[in-house]
């Protein structure tokens, strides 16, 4: 395990990016405590192992911009607003809640943000925002994340079409998890993300990188011609820590373990420890009083739209 990452060495993150890293990791993991001690209902998708896709994305994104998220949102939301208290209170339907908890784990809408569990629905929205952007805005995109799997939706098509002929400011950032749902995505899946980009004539650009810094050094250009040029599709290769949901894992063990190993988290505590310990410890206590003080709130009621 040492040679591993010994070999995939991460350079040093500023405080402030290491405890939001942390903060999405520990949040992440404390829904998944709730749900299986029963204090959660329904369901949830947590972002474990990618949660550095936000974290590097976050200051190339500024506040005029819109971001669509999908039904692994939690960890984009906490890049854009650092707001754990408002969204645990949505998802456990408490006094608080981002939008009165009417919208769960999935559905979040705040601002200029806006998460959905339905496959493929963002894009056209995000399309039609990124056109609206250009005409009234310029200079502003819209960020929208989708996975491996939501390239079997018509509607992605639909959108990257226009996008390219309008040339709409539309970041379209892919989260290539090697799976959708239970699916490997060499089985449901032909060709490749770059040649269907490239069918429409959108340049496409693959990280590889769990380097926040390396990634914001790759993105930064790319991601200021989006609001000039057009749209851009940037695939991350990354893996899913966790299940799809709360507990519904069918992956074989060895590719549980290949995530395992490659994950930032043992990493970036191996080639930086005292950082790490240091400010680890701190977040988890943070989220473990986050906990505490939203469990403690009367129940959410409805009184009005989300912000």
């Amino acid at each position: 395990m040492t040679e591993t990452l010994d070999g995939l060495r991460l350079s040093r993150l500023a405080d402030d990016d290491l405890e939001l890293l942390l903060l999405v990791r520990h949040f992440e993991l404390k829904l998944l405590e709730l749900y299986g001690r029963g204090e959660l209902g329904g369901t949830t998708h947590t972002c474990l192992g990618q949660e550095y896709v936000p974290v590097a994305l976050r200051p190339l994104l500024g506040p005029a911009d819109h971001v669509f998220s999908n039904h692994r949102g939690h960890g984009h939301y906490l890049a854009r607003f650092r707001d754990p208290h408002g969204l645990l209170a949505e998802i456990m339907g408490r006094r608080g809640a981002v939008c009165g908890g009417v919208g769960g784990s999935q559905h979040i809408h705040r601002d200029r943000y806006l998460s959905t569990g339905v496959q493929g629905e963002s894009m056209p929205v995000a399309a039609g925002v990124a056109l609206h952007l250009k005409r009234a805005e310029p200079g502003a995109l819209a960020c929208v994340h989708i996975g491996d799997g939501t390239w079997g939706e018509g509607a992605v098509y639909e959108a990257l079409n226009l996008a390219a002929l309008w040339r709409l400011p539309l970041l379209v950032v892919v989260e290539n998890n090697g799976i959708a749902q239970s699916t490997p995505t060499a089985s449901q899946m032909a060709g490749t993300v770059a040649g269907r980009a490239a069918a429409f004539g959108i340049p496409h650009l693959q990280v590889v990188s769990t380097d926040v810094n390396e990634i914001r050094l790759t993105l930064e250009e790319e991601v200021a011609r989006v609001r000039e040029a057009g749209p851009l599709v940037v695939e991350f290769v990354t893996h899913r820590l966790g299940p799809h949901s709360k507990g519904d894992d069918v992956r074989p063990a060895d590719a549980v373990r290949a995530a395992r190993d490659s994950d930032w988290y043992g990493r970036y505590a191996h080639h930086h420890p005292e950082q790490f310990h240091r400010i680890d410890g701190a977040v988890r206590a943070e989220v473990q009083a986050v906990a505490d003080e939203v469990a403690a709130r009367p129940l959410s009621r409805w009184e009005a739209p989300c912000a």
